[in-house]
């Protein structure tokens, strides 16, 4: 198996490395801009050197075998608009490529990112990341996969990205097929919704919650909201939100220690990062890969829309069938992760009412009835109530 170090490149709070370590992977390096990130990388990686600008790194430690990066998505959409590889650097991701372009480059290289990479530029970002992938000598898989296969109640998907000079990558992630779970009845269970929407789309997930998200640039939290079977609206607290992505309470605390930071900002922090159990659950597969059968996978023509899995290698891709639900681990209550939550202000309830009523989206039944009622209960109608209530 050889050595087991790896690098961390756009490290965030650190969970790629942290469900990488679950599984014995060793990081030697990490790298992240982000002042709050990188307070808490410092204190929870005390030992690993840290840097903060990827573009002034010059190598990789030598005997790194892994490299995982979890790049800002927003930076693929000039990756999109350029050749490929060989041409001018168009973006943060090409630093990656920069750097495990030697010979003896890293075995694995280990890709993280919202589904929304596979839409951006018209799939032009994709053809991007394969082409240079390709271009660079490697076989390469990606699959969209739900968190809540892993047994934690946020609906989260997310592009796993996996590539290999040496190994199979489809032998790590298209090994484990479970399928989804379906939702129980809704009534009976909390459910999940955003309450900045109303409009447009509710983000309704029955006994999880929606994708948490990073907030605003300016550090203001935005959590999403939680209907209780009770009809009492919460929101969940930080320490809830961290172990609704897999970390310890507080492991982002480390952050508030900078002057500045708003405690907002940890909700920015938890929004962009990785699912350690996501991430453990990579690793485990990579320690276990499984005799992969293709001669059912379609190739992928130009054009064409990217799908929910695919493969590539020496420039050709195929389309792969599989679910976003890899395994069903033990699924755990989404009631248990609010100890810190919160009752959903009369203002920011109010708000959401009136955008309800004015939008076109169905509710299940029930739904409005609670939240006028809590909104009642929170002494109704406040005087300054607005469709964007800023807080919760």
């Amino acid at each position: 198996m050889g050595s087991r170090s790896m690098v961390g490149l756009f490290a965030g709070i650190g969970g790629l490395e942290l469900g990488l370590a679950e599984q014995g992977w060793s990081t030697e390096l990490l790298c992240e801009i982000d002042p709050g990130a990188g307070a808490v990388l410092g204190a929870r990686f005390p030992d690993v050197p840290l840097h903060t600008d990827v573009t002034k790194l010059r190598a990789l430690p030598s005997g790194t075998e892994l490299v995982a990066a979890g790049f800002p998505c927003q930076d693929l959409s000039q990756a999109g608009r350029t050749a490929g590889i060989t041409g001018t650097r168009s973006g943060l991701v090409d630093e990656v490529f920069r750097l495990v372009k030697r010979r003896n480059g890293p075995r694995w290289l280990l890709i993280e990112n919202v589904p929304f990479m596979l839409q951006l530029g018209r799939g032009a970002a994709m053809r991007h990341i394969t082409d240079a992938l390709s271009d660079l000598g490697y076989m390469w898989a990606y699959r969209v996969v739900d968190a809540r296969s892993f047994g934690l109640p946020q609906r989260r998907q997310r592009v796993i990205m996996l590539a290999s000079r040496t190994e199979d990558p489809r032998e790590v992630l298209f090994s484990q097929d479970e399928g989804p779970v379906p939702d129980g009845d809704p009534s009976e269970q909390p459910c999940g919704f955003y309450w900045t929407e109303g409009t447009r789309g509710l983000g309704w997930a029955v006994n999880a919650v929606p994708t948490l998200k990073g907030g605003s640039s300016i550090g203001i939290a935005s959590p999403p909201a939680v209907r209780l079977p009770s009809g009492e609206i919460v929101t969940p607290g930080i320490v809830g939100a961290e172990r609704l992505q897999g970390f310890d309470p507080d492991w982002t605390a480390p952050a508030l220690a900078l002057p500045g930071v708003r405690a907002g900002h940890r909700w920015k922090l938890v929004g962009n990062a990785v699912s350690v159990r996501m991430a453990s659950w990579v690793a485990s597969q990579i320690e276990r890969p499984q005799h992969y059968d293709a001669h059912e996978d379609e190739e992928i023509l130009p054009g064409q829309a990217w799908p929910t899995a695919a493969w590539g290698a020496r420039g050709s891709v195929f389309r792969v069938q599989r679910s976003t639900w890899p395994v069903h681990e033990p699924y755990e209550n989404l009631s248990d992760f609010l100890d810190d939550s919160r009752l959903l202000s009369a203002r920011a309830t109010a708000g959401f009412l009136k955008r309800a009523r004015t939008g076109n989206l169905r509710f299940v039944p029930g739904f409005l009835d609670d939240i006028e009622t809590h909104l009642d209960r929170m002494g109704g109608h406040p005087s300054r109530s607005s469709g964007t209530a800023p807080a919760a």
